[in-house]
């Protein structure tokens, strides 16, 4: 089939332009004018849709004119259920795409789902169209309905798409929710202490200079440390502010990022609730991935990639380089001595069953049985113990203040 570049009008005026795929060129007009636009001029080219795609959105880029489009996590969830259910009730994928794209949403999640549609129309595979989204689409995503569309089961793919996104969404919001009480009891402990240490206590340092009281030692340094922080205090947010900018940095590649992540593994509760993750993580994505008829090998490489710790990371891969007959992968995993013996022993049983995709759902729920206690844990532990530290440095405060007081309060009795 022949290429053909378009210059035409959408119904609201618009100028739009693009590439079909068409015998001749009045197929290419009717191929246009089934996407909603009226064709001002068509011309035969030699690149494909694809590639001119590519070239155009990379183009915008490099210039800065307009940045590719990315839909956000709670989007992509939207849009895969949706387009889920559609398909699942009938539609096909193109029909099921322009109904959504029907919506005239001018958001990025409209953008994308107008150009998938178009390329569905001139031909392109939903595996390849998603393609053009490295950002919003991960590779998992794409080898599932890539997998999906060989197996002719393309609902299937995308009702089990569903499922795994909303589970490893719902695990990392277990995360953060047991880390939102713990971060506002900080923030609003520093917040006060540093408001007692810039404003209050100086007013007691003046107070006590004119009373000419002799102050004792915690009074004294709490004092110097309030001076300092009134004198130096930006000065010290600010090398903070870099010092924190220059850790993320160091750990946000190389050799910093394998000891940080590391560091985590080792943390009490914390670095329980890593591994958890991650190995639930692993079992469904792998799992999903089985079900769909992805072999051995490349769901590895798949899971590889989508595992956040890269300490777990390298070692599936390491694994995966040590699989020699590309079914038993027990044995590779459990050289790297970093999966713990029970999920090695269960998927050795699925491995001598034969049905390790169901093996590996029984793994999931297990660890995700885990996370759930180890963030409650985390939460009933950290707390009270944030509390209570914070409780101590506000009591220090006051009682160093209180201290001359009271000393003077027993001068004057005597």
């Amino acid at each position: 089939m022949a290429h053909f570049k378009y210059i035409g009008r959408s119904k609201k005026g618009e100028r739009v332009e693009g590439v079909v795929e068409s015998n001749d060129r009045a197929g290419a007009v009717r191929v246009i004018e089934s996407m909603g636009h009226i064709p001002v001029s068509v011309s035969e080219t030699t690149k494909t849709v694809k590639q001119e795609a590519d070239g155009g959105k990379r183009f915008k880029f490099e210039l800065g004119f307009k940045r590719k489009a990315k839909m956000k996590v709670q989007d992509l969830l939207l849009f895969s259920r949706e387009l889920s259910d559609l398909v699942a009730s009938g539609m096909t994928i193109g029909r099921a795409l322009h109904t959504l794209a029907a919506r005239k949403d001018e958001s990025a999640v409209g953008q994308i789902v107008t150009i998938l549609r178009d390329e569905i129309v001139q031909g392109t595979s939903l595996s390849d169209a998603l393609e053009l989204f490295p950002t919003t689409f991960s590779s998992l995503y794409v080898n599932l309905v890539r997998a999906g569309e060989a197996s002719g089961n393309l609902p299937g793919a995308l009702e089990n798409i569903c499922i795994h996104y909303e589970r490893v969404h719902e695990a990392k919001g277990k995360v953060v929710a047991a880390l939102v009480y713990p971060m506002i009891v900080l923030i609003v402990g520093g917040l006060a202490v540093i408001f007692l240490m810039a404003v209050i206590v100086p007013k007691f340092a003046v107070t006590f200079d004119e009373m000419g009281a002799e102050l004792p030692g915690p009074t004294l340094a709490l004092m110097a440390i309030s001076n300092f922080v009134t004198r130096y205090g930006i000065i010290v947010a600010a090398v903070i502010f870099a010092g924190v900018i220059g850790f993320k940095k160091w750990v946000s590649h190389g050799q910093g990022q394998k000891i940080w992540h590391r560091t985590q593994l080792r943390i009490p509760i914390l670095g329980d609730i890593i591994t958890a993750n991650a190995y639930a993580h692993f079992s469904r994505t792998f799992g999903t991935l089985l079900r769909n008829g992805v072999s051995v090998l490349p769901a590895l490489g798949i899971v590889q990639k989508t595992i956040d710790n890269v300490v777990i990371s390298s070692e599936i891969g390491k694994a995966r380089e040590r699989v020699t007959d590309g079914a038993s992968i027990s044995k590779p995993l459990a050289q790297g001595k970093i999966f713990p013996r029970l999920l090695i022993d269960m998927l050795a049983v699925g491995e001598e069953t034969g049905d390790m995709a169901g093996c590996l759902t029984h793994i999931t729920r297990r660890y995700d049985a885990e996370l759930d206690r180890m963030v409650r844990t985390c939460t009933t532990v950290l707390e009270p113990l944030l509390l209570v530290f914070v409780a101590l440095i506000v009591g220090a405060i006051a009682v160093s203040l209180l201290l001359p007081v009271l000393t003077l309060t027993d001068n004057l009795h005597i």
